[in-house]
């Protein structure tokens, strides 16, 4: 870990979650070639004032590069957490959840900016991961969304 970072600067996430972004830094930069191509082909077609395809490629360009500055600063400020298996909610635990109304939802926690909803990717910040960190499976908690207060009960905790 990097000394001159501050902690409270760390953005907390899974290996999972920095390998997708690395993924993406790795296609945003094979891809990058293209863009400029584009660029300096429009900017050869002549008057830029009234050129709509060199301003598209500018912005397409200036976008893929605001978006590695993005990604790059993300992995620059990256705690990578690689959780236990001790039976606690943590970073990276997979999740059984029973409900009030008898569902029963598997859940991942993770980062701030993996969260995927769809995949049942959450948060350790949202209001029902933070309600489940540190907890041990039999559980039950009270989850206070803006929305309402439910109580979830854990029955199972994997890594």
């Amino acid at each position: 870990m990097n000394k001159d970072r501050q902690d409270f600067y760390l953005q907390k996430m899974t290996p999972s979650g920095y390998q997708k972004i690395t993924a993406e830094i790795a296609r945003l930069d094979a891809d990058r070639p293209t863009k400029i191509k584009a660029l300096q082909k429009a900017r050869a077609l002549g008057d830029l004032s009234e050129n709509a395809d060199y301003s598209a490629a500018k912005r397409d360009l200036r976008h893929l590069e605001s978006r590695l500055r993005f990604l790059h600063k993300q992995l620059r400020y990256a705690d990578v957490i690689t959780p236990q298996d001790n039976g606690k909610v943590e970073l990276g635990t997979y999740v059984t959840l029973h409900f009030d109304d008898g569902a029963e939802e598997i859940f991942r926690i993770v980062g701030k900016q993996e969260v995927d909803v769809d995949a049942q990717l959450i948060s350790f910040a949202s209001p029902l991961g933070a309600a489940l960190m540190g907890k041990k499976v039999g559980t039950t908690v009270t989850v206070e969304a803006p929305a309402t207060t439910y109580q979830v009960t854990i029955t199972k905790i994997t890594v």
